[in-house]
């Protein structure tokens, strides 16, 4: 490696340079590299890149000839190898996974903060390789963490075992928890990520479940049923059980074609008001039932969960008007009641008994009226509850039907 330019330590990758004079002169540029890795940490998707990325940045900083930066793996035992800049390929394979308790990096790791050795006679008896007695004559082992957390090293190999000055320490100490809070914030956004996954698939799964999985069960039951009347030769209860299974599997094909749409009708990004103004487009024409939209509120503020779980508890409101209350006209209104929002949806048709008719006919136990939570209701009302409102559905006095959300105007969701 070329010998820097006397005080300064030049830069190749556009952050600048770091002023290392005596005068202090330094401390400018020391937050000036500091502001540029958190700006790029802010829009930053692949941390490993960008660690990777910094590794430059390292190496200059330290005056190295070369470097590694690992981070912790799954098992959190070991340390990973995620790039290597200036060490001969074979030191590479044998860098590719150590301990964390291991040799120098060990000690840095336990102490929380940059660590200077240039005794390396451990580092060469693990790798088998001369590289750290000759070319390597030192060592800076810079740890990110994140609330006393290990997450990763990144390791600087110095030509020369000179001392590293105490503001490039403080420096990389900075720079080791501006990266190690970034690290650990990637792994909260996997991890809410997957549990956004899980829960969006029960949801699915359940909504099959209330839908489709209960007509087919209707038509497996009238297809035993259809098979005694064949036997027993009946051609009137053969014919019955026959136009039964028909008619199960005209709703079951129905059903079908409503849970893709849903599917595939996912919560707009440009927020709730413009996902429901899009809702309620074009309803008329696909359904045949004109539908007026109303939203009386002036500042809608909700968390991203609220905003979806609304809008799928009136999309599905609005597929039950269309699939079960005979209307010719609804309504979707948002409105501020106190401190509550509510959202209803209000159609001229039949009322509960067109609601609620498929749920007890595909149930086909009318005495038992648990089946009216089918066919959607029921996970119209778990969605409620995880943003702490309330769902109630009623008949209306001058015929029709109601269904209205409630939800608080302020306050956490509900996991």
């Amino acid at each position: 490696m070329g010998a820097p330019e006397a005080g300064r330590v030049s830069r190749e990758d556009g952050l600048g340079e770091l002023d290392l004079d005596p005068s202090g002169s330094h401390t400018l540029e020391a937050l000036h590299v500091l502001s540029e890795i958190s700006s790029n940490l802010a829009d930053e998707d692949d941390l490993e890149e960008l660690l990777g990325r910094f590794l430059g940045t390292m190496i200059r900083l330290a005056k190295a000839s070369a470097g590694v930066v690992r981070v912790l793996t799954s098992d959190g035992k070991h340390l990973r190898l995620v790039a290597a800049r200036g060490l001969p390929a074979a030191v590479v394979d044998k860098e590719r996974l150590v301990s964390r308790d291991c040799g120098q990096c060990g000690i840095a790791i336990r102490q929380n903060e940059p660590f200077f050795e240039i005794d390396l006679k451990g580092c060469g008896e693990r790798t088998g390789s001369d590289y750290f007695n000759h070319a390597c004559q030192a060592m800076v082992v810079v740890p990110l963490q994140n609330a006393g957390r290990l997450l990763g090293t990144y390791n600087l190999f110095l030509d020369q075992p000179f001392e590293l000055p105490e503001e490039v320490a403080l420096l990389f100490r900075s720079i080791g928890e501006h990266l190690g809070m970034a690290l650990e914030n990637a792994r909260l956004k996997r991890e809410n990520l997957r549990i956004a996954l899980t829960s969006e698939r029960q949801m699915m799964a359940a909504e099959i479940h209330d839908s489709l999985a209960q007509t087919l069960a209707y038509m497996k039951m009238r297809m035993a049923l259809l098979n005694d009347a064949i036997a027993e030769q009946s051609l009137e209860r053969a014919g019955k059980y026959a136009g039964d299974v028909g008619q199960a599997l005209d709703d079951a094909y129905g059903h079908l074609r409503e849970l893709l749409t849903q599917f595939r009708s996912r919560m707009d990004p440009l927020g709730l008001e413009h996902a429901l103004r899009g809702l309620a487009q074009g309803f008329e024409e696909r359904t045949g039932i004109a539908l007026h939209y109303e939203n009386h509120l002036t500042d809608l503020r909700l968390a991203p969960e609220q905003e979806s779980q609304v809008f799928h508890i009136l999309q599905e409101a609005l597929a039950n008007v269309a699939r079960h209350s005979s209307a010719t006209r609804a309504t979707m209104t948002l409105e501020a009641a106190g401190d509550f929002y509510n959202a209803t949806v209000e159609d001229n048709g039949r009322g509960g008994q067109g609601f609620f008719a498929i749920a007890n006919k595909v149930g086909g136990f009318e005495e038992h009226p648990g089946l009216r939570q089918h066919f959607g209701l029921s996970i119209m009302r778990e969605r409620a509850q995880k943003i702490g409102g309330r769902l109630d559905v009623s008949n209306l006095p001058e015929g029709g039907f109601r269904v209205r959300l409630s939800f608080p105007v302020s306050g956490g969701v509900s996991s």
